[in-house]
């Protein structure tokens, strides 16, 4: 039995009977949302396994501003939805479950989830990559009671509070001046004594009134009570231990690949990603990877749409080929 939610097919119950598909997509952020778009287009009628969210981390970035199309900028979720309706349009099945085992070995192709199991003559891994964690005490301890891997999500809840916000790149500058939408102060702590983030992040994050940098530290502990009371800092240059009082503590120092499903079955470098070559093609024909969970350099919501579109283009003449294959059996039989 399943049932709808939002459109989207979820709870599928067990069944002892494994599912059928042409082409399963792992994934449902720009990198899966654009390959179930060309797949379905292509008429190979995609199955997408969403995971528990829609969308991946774009859809926690309050507004994308560099995504061709939209001059005055898009809100991630906003860019997700359209996604989304753009691959159903065209006939792409959206289930709301999650891969937990994967048989890469076998032809078709099993992939085991929280409710049914489906075989696939065709695979797309758009899995992407989740926020790395400082690895401090406090940190697990206090995550929902004022640590946050998400400013869009968790904001709100720090109206005339001060908060810091711990990295130096892009994401980090971007979050911190959606904060300051609510937070009393924005304290930005950078273990470099530059940031990585691009010129123009820099410059607005510099010019609000709200915000200040601490360079050259690490976060070493979070301290509280019930919640997040204050953080231990170590200066990397002098050595110098001091503590803070803060009320939340956002932390965005990158992400790691969500490959631990594919362990010991597809290739990945020394940082975990999976490796492909033409851009999409794992060490496994028939399995394809997009998005960040194959991208370690770009890691951009364009570069993840395009890697999806490449991955549904090289899945269609995969499939051809199998098609041709079995064709040419069909008919040696019957000679």
């Amino acid at each position: 039995m399943e049932f709808k939610l939002g459109g989207i097919t979820a709870g599928p119950s067990a069944s002892d009977t494994p599912e059928r598909t042409k082409l399963l997509i792992l994934g449902s952020g720009p990198a899966g949302l654009t390959a179930a778009l060309y797949a379905a287009r292509a008429g190979l009628e995609p199955l997408v396994l969403t995971g528990l969210e829609i969308g991946g981390q774009v859809a926690l970035t309050h507004i994308v501003e560099n995504y061709p199309g939209f001059p005055e900028g898009v809100g991630g979720q906003e860019l997700v939805d359209r996604f989304k309706a753009q691959a159903e349009r065209f006939g792409a099945r959206l289930v709301m479950d999650t891969a937990t085992e994967v048989n890469l070995q076998t032809r078709p192709f099993q992939v085991k989830t929280y409710g049914n199991t489906y075989e696939a003559d065709a695979l797309i891994i758009a899995t992407g990559a989740s926020p790395r964690k400082l690895g401090v005490p406090g940190e697990a301890e206090f995550t929902g009671r004022g640590v946050s891997y998400c400013a869009t999500c968790d904001g709100w809840f720090f109206q005339d509070k001060d908060v810091i916000v711990v990295g130096g790149g892009d994401s980090a500058l971007e979050e911190g001046l959606f904060l300051t939408r609510y937070a009393r102060t924005v304290t930005v702590v950078h273990r470099r004594d530059q940031f990585r983030a691009g010129a123009l992040m820099q410059k607005r994050a510099r010019e609000n009134p709200k915000m200040s940098f601490v360079m050259n530290t690490v976060v070493t502990e979070i301290l509280g009570d019930e919640q997040v009371e204050k953080v231990r800092l170590r200066n990397v240059v002098t050595g110098e231990e001091y503590e803070k009082p803060i009320d939340g503590v956002f932390i965005f120092i990158g992400h790691i690949p969500n490959t631990g499903l594919f362990k010991d079955q597809l290739e990945v470098d020394d940082r975990g990603y999976l490796k492909v070559h033409d851009w999409v093609v794992t060490s496994i024909p028939g399995v394809f990877a997009a998005g960040e969970v194959a991208d370690p350099v770009y890691r951009q919501v364009i570069t993840s749409a395009g890697m999806g579109a490449a991955a549904a283009i090289r899945a269609g003449h995969y499939l051809d080929e199998l098609a041709f294959e079995a064709q040419d059996a069909a008919t040696a039989q019957t000679e």
